[in-house]
């Protein structure tokens, strides 16, 4: 451990958004769409990694994300997240999902996440050196924990990831249709 990089707390990277489900936000199965729901986890994770990191942040990877229960229209849906691990650049930022059902005050676990940001470098500012994480809640500690492991994993689907973008071809594919099979 580098004596002389700044640690902080995860509580202080912590973010809590809560937002209403509207009809507008419904997917076909009249529940929350995945895909908003993956855009407020990207924006509260965001804060986290820029909170820790003081810094610019991008968002590198959304690693996992586990949808546990569907969350309703007229419920509630507030998303809590923050760091549970870095490295020299990088960040994992872990997001808890609640749902709430607003009439009876029923809540429950809807989704969980972890997603990478990457803090990139300023103008004038091209080393940098983002601070380390110390967990406190019994929470914390246990989603810390496996940082090391999440982390390797990572960086073998990274190596995976760029062989597979070399291999997949990216031309237009419309360019290729058989138009005679119409």
């Amino acid at each position: 451990m580098d004596i002389n990089r700044e640690t902080k707390k995860c509580k202080e990277t912590k973010v809590i958004q809560t937002h209403r489900v509207l009809l507008s936000d419904l997917n076909q199965h009249r529940t929350l769409f995945g895909g908003k729901l993956m855009s407020i986890i990207d924006n509260t994770a965001s804060i986290s990694a820029t909170r820790h990191s003081r810094g610019i942040v991008v968002t590198a990877s959304m690693d996992s994300l586990d949808f546990l229960h569907p969350i309703y229209e007229d419920h509630s849906v507030c998303v809590e997240s923050y760091v549970t691990g870095v490295g020299q650049s990088s960040m994992e930022v872990f997001a808890k999902v609640m749902g709430e059902d607003l009439l009876t005050g029923k809540r429950y676990l809807a989704a969980t996440s972890f997603i990478t940001f990457v803090c990139r470098p300023t103008e004038g500012n091209q080393k940098i050196i983002v601070p380390l994480i110390e967990p406190e809640s019994v929470e914390e500690k246990f989603v810390c924990e496996d940082y090391e492991v999440r982390r390797k994993k990572r960086i073998n689907n990274l190596d995976f990831n760029e062989r597979f973008g070399r291999a997949v071809a990216f031309r237009a594919p419309w360019l290729d249709a058989d138009l005679n099979s119409f």
